[in-house]
């Protein structure tokens, strides 16, 4: 696959604006000239992760990642550096120049990449036959309309499609459009085994009502198909009401969920999300104006989902079918949720109603009416232990008291855990004392108290460095930064000056034995050999991921100077100090031996090497005047 040229990467970032990028997946509000969110990499209550827009950075502060927009793309989305950046180009309308031209297409996307496209067309082939005019089309929409109770804008709005019964169109288009081998085999759309030859392939989907199923993204990733009167019998899965996509690189059930592309634009702490069991539980919600309904692939509801789902609101209204399956999954959910932090209320329904028929007859009104049968965590889980109409004799309710123990359990911090446990016992009719107490016998059992490990061997502990006074620093910034850091973090915003610091600074100085102390060594040999790029050097040119982070992190942090010159002499004057006490100490013991040795004039050599470091300690280099 051709490399994508550095040239034509720097002209990407240089359009795009991370702020842009990013309110994609986190809600962001304005703090000074940053904007900050709730962490999209972690599990948190209060923000911290933040976004410059001007620098062109992130930085998350819980759980230390940070970068710029291409960075955010890859840990969000889970890509590869070229994929992350053909993601951004196809967002934002912009063409990327190859290294070896840009005259097939093919060649030029990676597989990730083919996959969407992929999908997309078929969404398109399929929706093509759902309007078709011929008798399968007439029969489709007349089943949607007359058998599902839906409108054709409703289909329109989802991009409902039909596959059809028999017929290589899609194979044979998809071969056309210059789909490569491996996209075809991968995309789950084909049982390929026989090779890529359209008229040979089998389909996956043949006779079915087809449902798009799209990212957080809107991106198309797989398909929902529902079986119809016409599903062929010969089809492998014609038994099946519903079969769905395989996994693929770009689709992974427990990490989606439907109409969140949708719903996420929707919520509001007014209005949460309303979680159904289906895709069209979800999309009849939608016809009736409850716009924040999502559902799971399945009724296996993961932390994943939960935790993209709170990215954007912590509040959810759970409404899964009254049937066994669906009150197992609301009960399965419920410690996930609480483990989360996620704020999940329960509607119990009946094992003889179902979400579609409530809202196809209540409409938008229906909700507000089951709203009244709401349901706090607690409450719920102790109901569903609680055989209906019957009353729990003393061990039943020791029995029952356990399983929400295990629940409540879950829950992200104890204050929290002693009130659900104030509600069970509320419910179960126990005394709350003693209910609290088995709780914490409970707890303790369940996580026994590991032999603490040996005490670590202890390590001399270096004195600690005079911190440079930043002006403007963030109050989040935690960690006491080296001077590396802070000269590191100067010339990285200010270049003229770092330019000049590159001239002054000799390499020894440096303490490579740190992280920052490495990147600046790299930095200042930058300026010097005039190759300083700003980011785009910390991006192109460091070799490790960490290097990056690091990198990124330093140069989201940095704050400008009032006085940057006398900045940057503080620092080299501090960086030259802590030079000389250093290589001072190897001398000094070096004189010792030599002078153990009898070898005086050795030690007398080392003497002029200390008293030349004294001289540099009361007169390091400075910048400013040299240069004017």
């Amino acid at each position: 696959m051709p490399a994508i040229k550095p040239s034509s990467i720097r002209d990407l970032k240089d359009r795009i604006n991370i702020y842009d990028v990013v309110s994609r997946e986190v809600t962001l509000k304005k703090a000074g000239a940053d904007y900050k969110g709730l962490s999209p990499f972690n599990n948190e209550k209060t923000p911290s992760f933040y976004v410059s827009p001007d620098k062109g950075f992130y930085k998350c502060f819980s759980s230390g990642n940070s970068g710029d927009a291409i960075s955010f793309v890859m840990e969000t989305e889970r890509l590869t550096f070229t994929e992350a950046v053909e993601t951004l180009a196809k967002r934002f309308n912009f063409e990327l120049e190859y290294e070896q031209g840009n005259s097939r297409a093919r060649e030029e996307r990676s597989l990730r990449q083919e996959l969407f496209e992929l999908h997309e067309l078929a969404a398109d082939f399929f929706r093509e036959q759902f309007l078709a005019t011929d008798k399968a089309g007439e029969w489709i929409r007349k089943y949607w309309t007359d058998g599902r109770k839906f409108s054709l804008e409703t289909a329109e709005e989802f991009k409902i499609g039909f596959a059809p019964i028999n017929g290589v169109k899609l194979g044979e288009l998809a071969v056309k459009k210059g789909f490569s081998k491996e996209a075809m085999e991968a995309c789950g759309l084909f049982y390929a085994k026989r090779g890529i030859d359209p008229h040979r392939m089998g389909y996956r989907f043949r006779g079915r009502l087809m449902i798009p199923i799209r990212d957080h993204q809107g991106r198309v990733t797989a398909f929902t198909a529902r079986q119809l009167e016409i599903t062929p019998k010969d089809d492998p899965s014609h038994e099946a009401k519903y079969i769905n996509s395989p996994e693929t690189p770009i689709f992974h059930k427990g990490n989606l969920l439907f109409n969140l592309d949708r719903a996420r634009m929707e919520v509001k702490p007014e209005t949460p999300f309303v979680m159904v069991e289906g895709q069209l539980d979800a999309i009849r919600c939608w016809s009736v104006g409850i716009t924040t309904a999502v559902a799971p692939q399945g009724t296996g509801i993961t932390e994943s989902q939960l935790r993209l789902l709170k990215r954007y609101e912590s509040r959810l209204i759970v409404l899964l079918d009254g049937d066994s399956a669906g009150q197992k999954a609301a009960l399965r959910m419920l410690p996930l949720a609480l483990a989360q932090g996620v704020e999940a209320a329960f509607i119990p329904l009946t094992d003889k109603e179902d979400p579609d028929d409530i809202f196809l007859e209540g409409g938008h009104e229906a909700l507000d009416t089951l709203l009244q049968r709401e349901l706090e965590p607690i409450q719920f889980a102790c109901k569903a232990h609680m055989p209906p109409g019957e009353r729990l004799t003393p061990q039943g309710k020791a029995k029952a008291i356990r399983e929400v123990f295990s629940i409540i359990q879950r829950a992200d911090s104890q204050a929290t855990q002693i009130e659900f446990v104030k509600q069970a016992a509320a419910a179960f009719e126990l005394d709350e004392d003693a209910t609290i107490n088995d709780f914490q016998r409970f707890a303790g059992q369940q996580t026994p108290q590991a032999s603490p490990p040996p005490a670590p061997a202890p390590t001399p502990i270096p004195a600690p460095v005079q911190q440079i006074p930043v002006q403007g620093e963030p109050k989040r910034r935690r960690a006491v930064s080296s001077v590396e850091q802070d000269l590191l973090a100067l010339c990285m915003l200010e270049p003229e000056i770092g330019s000049q610091v590159a001239h002054v600074v000799d390499p020894e100085w440096i303490d490579r034995t740190l992280p920052e102390g490495k990147l600046l060594d790299f930095v200042l040999n930058e300026f010097l050999n005039d190759m300083w790029d700003g980011p785009n050097s910390l991006n192109e040119h460091l070799e490790s991921a960490d290097q990056k982070t690091l990198a990124s992190s330093i140069y989201f942090e940095a704050k400008p100077q009032e006085n940057p010159e006398r900045f940057a002499n503080a620092a080299l004057k501090q960086l030259a100090t802590k030079f000389v006490e250093r290589k001072s100490k190897e001398i000094r013991l070096e004189i010792g031996r030599k002078e153990a040795t009898n070898d005086h004039p050795a030690a007398s050599a080392l003497l002029g090497e200390l008293f030349a470091l004294n001289q540099l300690k009361h007169k390091p280099p400075q910048i400013g005047s040299l240069f004017s």
